[in-house]
Parts: structure tokens; sequence; C-alpha cells
């Protein structure tokens, strides 16, 4: 198995990692509520674009990934946030599981 290489320097872009709770709106719903859970740095990646055409509008997709440290509590669901733009993970995953980086896959959302 190969060992993931990351060069030094490389885990500098610096992101809002999020977590999302529903409160309760006070009428039987819940609304979200996104707050930081930690400020961590990482690579963003670019991995691919789509355009697609449906219900007469154009719907953009990206989706990107994002290299960092090893950090406890950290999962699909919760989102990265760099000067407004928002990343939604879809998977995390140890590469090489040696406990050092995770890789997330994520989509940027807001497009």
């Amino acid at each position: 198995m190969a060992t993931l290489f990351v060069e030094p320097g490389a885990l500098r872009c610096e992101l809002s990692l999020q977590a999302c709770t529903m409160v309760p709106d006070g009428i039987g719903g819940f609304s979200e509520e996104w707050t930081e859970a930690a400020t961590v740095f990482g690579r963003i990646e670019p991995v691919a674009a789509d355009s697609r055409f449906g219900a007469d509008q154009t719907l953009e997709t990206v989706t990107h990934r994002i290299v960092l440290r090893r950090r406890e509590g950290l999962a699909s669901g919760m989102r990265f946030v760099k000067s407004g733009r928002v990343f939604d993970i879809l998977t995390v995953h140890d590469p090489d599981e040696s406990g050092r980086y995770f890789v997330c896959r994520v989509r940027e959302a807001g497009l």
C-alpha cells in the first residue's frame, strides 16, 4: 500500500469546519444551525465540474478533494467554509491507514 505523501507547507489553506445542529423553530419543526467546530488547515484540490440543464435552470456541481491532518470528530455531513465558499463533506477516509491524514471528498455548494 502506497503512503500518502504531503509536501510540508501544502496544508496552508485555512478552513472553518462546521457541524449542523437541528434547532426547534417553536411551531413543531426544526431549522438547521451551523456552528464552527474547529479551524483547520488543509489543501483543496479541484477534481471535477459538471453543468446540467434541467427544470429551466442550469445546475452546477463542483467537486473537490480536501486533504488535512487527522482529527477526531470529522465526519460526513459536516462542512468546510473558506471565504464564503461552502464545501459539503461527502466522505472522509484515511487513504493509507497510517493515521496521519484524512482525505475528504466534498461538493461545493451554492454555485
